[in-house]
Formats: structure tokens, C-alpha cells, sequence
């Protein structure tokens, strides 16, 4: 028996979300329906962020146990032509049977972009979030400041979420606008609440329209109540960039 962790791509638009449910196609069933063909054997993936409906990554990690003899590298290879063309293996490789993908020390990153211009651009409506009032950028870059750091979230995280403990560790928060006028929102830390980036991002695109002001930030924290914060940002505009683990891989 071995383990192969693999780090896959998605646009999530034609997806509900990572997860295996009731109803819809996730992003888990399609691995596992190709894997289990490829491999001859009843696959189930283990996946490290169960990123919501329309949320789409550049390298979610997901591991599965096998008996298979085809090389842990040559995997990735094989899968790709059993998976439709918005789903990619980026890698694939073998790891101890212990690692488990979310009990593992990591650092996750994500990118929430925000098209800031007048009118809307077709080829981005599906990876940017449509925003025409303007945003200043340097007013949201003051209050991502006070997100940076060990806090109670609670105000950031969907009522939804069913956990006791909503202290989380944000490592870093950035704000920058390119010259094709989106705006990118990146935030790495060590996990995440339930909608908690897509939240943030709501309340910083409330503090650049002058809804909010930088410093209520450090407020709305402090206040641990969801309402205090901003809305939750559409799911398009959010990318998983990456997940990075700490002695992994053989």
C-alpha cells in the first residue's frame, strides 16, 4: 500500500464545489470516478480545502491509498486524459501513509481579484468579480493590515461554520491593483474559517468604497459578530494559489 498526494488545478465554475454531496458534480467525485478507472481499484480522494461552489484553484491538494504499480510520478500523466479539460493534475507523488493533507502543518494561499473599471470584461467574468464603483486600493491596504496576525475571526467566517475555536493565524494580507484594473487581495495563513477570504474580501471592498473606514477593521474583529463585518464576496473572484507543507514528501 503507498500513499500519492496530488496538486490539482480547477476552474470550479461547472462545479459544486470540492466536496462529494446529494446533488451536482463536485470536483472529489470526478477524481475519484477517473482514479477508480485508471487504477482498477475503489478510490476515495482526501482533499485539503473543500472550496465552495465556483471556487477555483491553482493547486489544491488532494492524497489517495492504492495498490496500483504505476509510478506515484507518472500518475498525474494518466489521470489528466480520464479528467475533463477545467480539471488538471499538476503533480503527483509519493508520500508517507501518515500524511494526512489537512493534520499537517501547512500554509494556504489565496487570491480574491476584483474587476474595478466601468464596464465588465467578458473574458474575465468567470475568475474576477465585477466591481464598477471605484475602489481605493490604499485605504484597503490599511485595513488588510489589521487582519495580519493571530485573531478571533469569528467575524469573518460564516454562521454556518460548526467550530468552537475561530482563532486563526494570517500570515500576511495584501492589496494590489494591476494596469488591466483588477484588483488582487491575497491572504496566506495557516487555515481558514468557513468563507472567511471571501469575507475579508467583502469587508475590504467595503473600507476602498468608503463604507467602512481602515481602522473599523480592528474593530469588527475585536466585535466577533458576523454582522459587524462586510458581505460575503461572490465565489468567482476566489482562487486557491497554493498549499505548502513542511517535510511531506519522501
Amino acid at each position: 500500500m503507498r500513499r500519492v498526494k496530488l496538486v490539482v488545478a480547477y476552474d470550479g465554475s461547472n462545479y459544486c464545489g470540492w466536496q462529494i454531496q446529494p446533488s451536482g458534480i463536485t470536483i472529489e467525485e470526478m477524481l475519484n470516478n477517473a482514479l477508480t478507472g485508471l487504477l482498477g481499484e475503489e478510490i476515495k480522494v482526501i482533499g485539503a480545502s473543500r472550496t465552495d461552489s465556483g471556487v477555483h484553484s491553482l493547486g489544491n491538494v488532494a492524497v489517495f491509498d492504492t495498490m496500483t504499480r504505476i509510478p506515484p510520478g507518472k500518475i498525474c500523466y494518466a489521470l489528466n486524459q480520464r479528467l475533463p479539460e477545467d480539471i488538471v493534475v499538476q503533480d503527483s507523488c509519493e508520500v508517507p501513509l501518515d500524511f494526512h493533507p489537512r493534520r499537517c502543518y501547512s500554509e494556504k494561499a489565496y487570491e480574491y481579484r476584483i474587476l474595478n473599471r466601468k464596464l465588465p470584461l467578458p473574458t474575465l467574468r468567470r475568475y474576477t468579480y465585477f466591481y464598477y464603483r471605484d475602489l481605493n486600493v490604499k485605504k484597503m491596504q490599511q485595513g488588510a493590515s489589521y487582519l495580519v496576525g493571530r485573531h478571533d475571526f469569528k467575524s469573518f467566517c460564516s454562521v454556518k461554520t460548526a467550530v468552537e475555536d475561530t482563532v486563526r493565524e494570517v500570515l500576511s494580507c495584501t492589496v494590489e491593483k494591476s494596469k488591466e484594473e483588477v484588483i488582487s487581495i491575497r491572504v496566506t495563513g495557516t487555515g481558514f474559517l468557513y468563507n472567511m477570504v471571501r469575507i475579508i474580501a467583502g469587508t475590504l471592498i467595503s473600507v476602498g468604497a468608503g463604507e467602512i473606514q481602515p481602522e473599523a477593521v480592528k474593530e469588527i474583529l475585536e466585535k466577533r459578530e458576523r454582522s459587524a463585518a462586510g458581505p460575503t464576496a461572490p465565489a468567482q473572484g476566489l482562487t486557491m494559489l497554493g498549499i505548502t507543507y513542511v517535510k511531506t514528501e519522501k
